[in-house]
């Protein structure tokens, strides 16, 4: 049996004319022998009637004012509206269809309300239904609590892991995700208007542009295919073009044809604040001091810089004033820096390549963008600037690494 797994996103199945183009690329995967498993997000975006974030809006005033549990169990609604209408439509269609939640699917998971992790996959049943129906659809972002049964959900972005997981579990030739771009861009076509889709990279090579800011794919589902060599594709729902594979350089896996490429993209993340902690005469330990209160109070701390007597760090805006006021208990006097973007120049191989970096700040200078912050990996180099500057910069490292070409 050749297993294909595809994943619609909410702008995908938010209304019929979506649906409509879903079933386009569905009906091809039959044609070309294919069982097919629809992993399939809530429909729509914030207003939507369904949408993850309209259901969050009908607690009582907008406040959050009940369990985590209970909260999977009202976001869990979303998805498995949306597989069962979706269902609905592939059966109009006559195509034999049915719906599965994800629990039913089979993922289990820990008991980790909003965030679980998946521990097992357990697809007998839906391998099953394979036989019987030529499409399953399955709600994404959820499962089910091995210790509880309770229903669970695998945090935002857990459509594209549920898809991943899947294609892992049944041995799926590909996993298509499909979203409203054309694939894998060189940066954010919405802010650089140059942006090249990219028509295969490597699992690495996302993985590190998805946690840079990249929106295309979530890193978890990414790094699930990496681990089970499931070849990914990001394509459009609104074109027939093959999209981006990602893929690994091994010479045995499918499309294993993925050259090694200097510079991969450019990604972002805005609102950032950084923060600095300096300490004064008699203060010691700062850096275990501040990053231990950090994540007491569950603050993420990012893209930190540390010196003997003073820690650099970023948070996401909307708990600055909470990082604030638990440094000022401490007794530091932190020095912030708000409306800040992460910007990252992320290629596989920049490792040991002399003139990187120094061409990332020549071209920010010839731009007037002030760096406020920098650091580096084997696959990254970051830089903290000004939100003002941050599309400038973007375009500029887009331009100076000729990633247009």
């Amino acid at each position: 049996m050749k297993i294909i797994v595809q994943k619609f996103g909410g702008t995908s199945v938010r209304n019929n004319e979506g649906r409509q183009q879903a079933f386009k690329h569905i009906h091809s995967a039959l044609d070309e022998g294919y069982k097919v498993v629809v992993v399939v997000s809530a429909m729509g975006r914030k207003g939507d009637p369904y949408a993850t974030d309209t259901l969050i809006d009908l607690l009582y005033g907008g406040v959050k004012n009940i369990s985590n549990r209970e909260q999977d169990m009202l976001l869990s609604c979303g998805e498995a509206i949306s597989s069962i209408v979706f269902s609905s439509m592939l059966n109009d269609h006559k195509i034999r269809a049915t719906s599965l939640t994800g629990a039913q699917a089979g993922f289990v998971t820990n008991d980790e309300h909003t965030n679980a992790k998946i521990l097992e996959m357990k697809c007998d049943r839906l391998t099953e239904m394979l036989k019987e129906y030529d499409v399953v659809v399955v709600a994404g972002f959820q499962g089910a609590a091995t210790s509880t049964g309770d229903i669970t959900t695998i945090g935002r972005g857990g459509s594209d892991t549920s898809a991943a997981a899947l294609g892992a579990a049944l041995g799926a030739e590909f996993v298509d995700i499909f979203t409203d771009v054309e694939g894998v861009m060189t940066a954010d076509p919405r802010i650089v208007e140059n942006a090249k889709p990219l028509s295969k990279v490597t699992y690495t090579e996302i993985v590190n542009l998805a946690y840079q800011g990249a929106k295309v794919i979530h890193p978890r589902a990414v790094e699930i295919a990496m681990q089970a060599e499931v070849p990914l594709r990001v394509r459009s729902t609104y074109s027939n073009t093959s999209g981006t594979l990602v893929t690994s350089n091994n010479s045995s896996n499918r499309g294993s044809d993925v050259h090694e490429r200097l510079i991969t993209g450019i990604a972002h993340v805005s609102n950032v604040t950084q923060i600095k902690v300096v300490a004064k005469e008699g203060q010691y330990g700062v850096q275990t001091e501040v990053f231990k209160a950090m994540a007491k109070d569950g603050i993420s701390v990012d893209f930190f810089n540390i010196t003997p007597k003073s820690v650099i760090y970023t948070v996401s805006d909307h708990v600055t004033d909470r990082a604030v006021e638990i440094l000022e208990e401490l007794g530091y006097s932190p020095i912030i820096t708000r409306n800040c973007a992460k910007v990252s120049t992320v290629g596989a191989a920049i490792m040991g390549v002399p003139g990187v970096t120094a061409k990332i700040v020549t071209a920010l200078s010839e731009q007037g963008i002030s760096i406020l912050q920098s650091a580096d990996s084997h696959t990254t180099i970051w830089v903290l600037v000004k939100e003002e500057d941050m599309i400038k910069a973007v375009n500029a490292l887009h331009e100076a690494f000729n990633l247009s070409k």
